[in-house]
């Protein structure tokens, strides 16, 4: 039955195995999946057929994971609302290219007909599911949302060594030990959970002790302001009062960091702007404004916006931006968010898009500009920072200046609409960079999901979805560089390398 149908059965095996993501977290359900699509790929008679299975499992995968981005168009009112379903399809057809050249790949290179060579194909589909989702963080700027390690965050020290991308070549592995024992195949499915187990028990060996935490006092703010209300000026008073009540303290402790939402402020804050920018304050009174909330000595940390100007004062472009006050309303350092949200922040290939009636999610007629990259801010007494805004803390390898490794993560988001899927999806990757780099991560949103996660990726503390609050907490402690952290990517793919290797060895030793 399977084998007369393998296009529907590898497609309803795709969005079989989104269930495994966050919100649902059916991971059982998600490497059975996977069995399946290994299943359907080694026994495909061709490469056609093989790319065409691994595409189709992509495409249901992708469609039902990436739901939340339909959501996102019902709060621009340019473009019909139905046209983020359209969107979601459009982008699951285009990203399953990737499972289909790694199915592709696989079948080419070591091919499990006949029931010869299939523990070499496991291992070379693994290998080539890590290369093909590295490969989808990059290729046309990348979107790295939901990288299959994710479903083994729980259990996921071996990401420590080999990173996510390697955490879900192993995720593979054990699906493939799951087909091999339907095989009964028993000495080489044994053979491959035992080296999984390996690397993941490594992982855990190299950072057993509890990294535990610093004298800095901490209060990350989550306001509840939703999207909808965002760009109606009639709610930017409440908005900014939602975000003051939740951080005035007097009894606070002295010398405490606050963290605000991405784009908490639509004031201007930095000096030198057009006068008509500022009206009906200069940029000096808005700041006084903005840090009335924090205590002497305190700093906060909030969401901004830049801008580019001209030789005639006429505005160009904007930076999604980060800046980091003193009680005394002074800038101390700021960060420009640098991988920019395609669709979101830019519309890409906007000569043509624009003229189909397209436009980018966030309103404005402005272009958002990307920053330098990942940066480390030197906050004093309180520390080294790393900024990582929003959408850009997916992107595994890429959220830490490694030539000035920073004490802490903080990555502001808005999450507010994302849906109900997108916020614990994004919260989930936040926690796979604090485990693979080892370093804490503070995140703050309008809406939720914010939390505290400390240097191993656990949750210390969060705030609920669509709820209002702060967290009170002291600032974890990151571990030493993990191997991840020192060697970054190169990690996974020399695993990836390794696998290949070994796969291709296995072939040549059975033939």
């Amino acid at each position: 039955m399977i084998l007369r149908y393998p296009r529907l059965f590898a497609l309803l095996a795709g969005a079989l195995s989104a269930t495994g993501f966050v919100p649902l977290g059916a991971w059982p359900l998600t490497l059975a999946a996977y069995a399946l699509l290994i299943h359907l790929i080694a026994l495909a008679p061709n490469r056609r057929s093989a790319f065409a299975r691994g595409w189709f499992f992509g495409v249901g995968q992708f469609s039902v994971g990436l739901n939340w981005i339909a959501m996102a168009f019902t709060y621009q009112d340019t473009m019909p609302h139905w046209l983020g379903w359209i969107a979601v399809v459009g982008l699951s057809l285009y990203l399953a290219l990737f499972p289909g050249l790694a199915a592709l790949t696989a079948q080419m290179l070591v091919s499990g007909r006949k029931g010869r060579d299939s523990v070499a194909f496991v291992l070379a589909f693994a290998a080539l599911w890590l290369v093909t989702e590295w490969m989808r963080a990059w290729v046309f700027t990348g979107f790295a949302w939901n990288p299959l390690g994710v479903v083994a965050l729980e259990a996921g020290w071996g990401s420590r060594l080999i990173g996510t991308y390697g955490l879900g070549a192993l995720v593979v592995l054990v699906a493939g030990a799951l087909w091999l024992l339907s095989r009964r195949q028993w000495v080489p499915a044994l053979a491959v959970l035992a080296g999984v187990s390996a690397v993941s028990g490594a992982g855990w060996l190299s950072q057993r002790q509890a990294a535990g935490f610093t004298d800095t006092p901490i209060t990350v703010v989550q306001p509840n302001n939703d999207q909808g209300d965002k760009y109606d000026p009639v709610e930017s008073a409440r908005n900014f009062a939602r975000l003051t009540q939740q951080t005035l303290d007097r009894q606070a402790p002295r010398s405490r960091i606050v963290f605000w939402p991405e784009a908490a402020i639509e004031d201007f804050l930095e000096d030198g702007y057009p006068r008509r920018l500022y009206y009906p304050e200069t940029a000096a009174g808005v700041r006084a404004r903005v840090t009335r909330s924090i205590n002497d000595g305190d700093l906060l940390v909030t969401g901004g916006v830049k801008l580019d100007f001209d030789r005639n004062g006429q505005t160009v472009a904007a930076a999604n931006s980060v800046f980091a006050l003193s009680s005394e309303a002074e800038i101390l350092g700021s960060y420009d968010k640098s991988h920019l949200v395609p669709g979101g922040e830019y519309l890409p290939y906007e000569e043509i898009l624009g003229q189909l009636g397209l436009s980018r999610l966030v309103p404005g007629t402005i272009g958002f500009t990307p920053g330098p990259g990942a940066q480390t801010l030197d906050l004093g007494s309180f520390g080294q920072m790393g900024l990582q805004i929003c959408y850009e803390i997916i992107f595994s390898g890429k959220v830490v200046d490694a030539a000035n490794r920073p004490g802490f993560l903080f990555n502001p988001s808005n999450d507010a609409w994302f849906g109900a899927w997108g916020p614990p999806q994004h919260l989930a990757q936040a926690r796979l960079r604090a485990l693979e780099e080892g370093i804490p991560v503070i995140r703050s949103t309008p809406t939720g999901i914010s939390a505290v996660i400390d240097a191993d990726g656990r949750v210390l503390d969060s705030i609920a979805h669509h709820n209002a609050g702060h967290i009170d907490a002291a600032l974890p402690r990151a571990h030493p560089p993990t191997l991840f952290a020192q060697f970054g990517n190169m990690m996974p793919l020399m695993f990836a390398a390794a696998l290949l290797l070994l796969a291709v060895a296995l072939r040549a030793f059975r033939r």
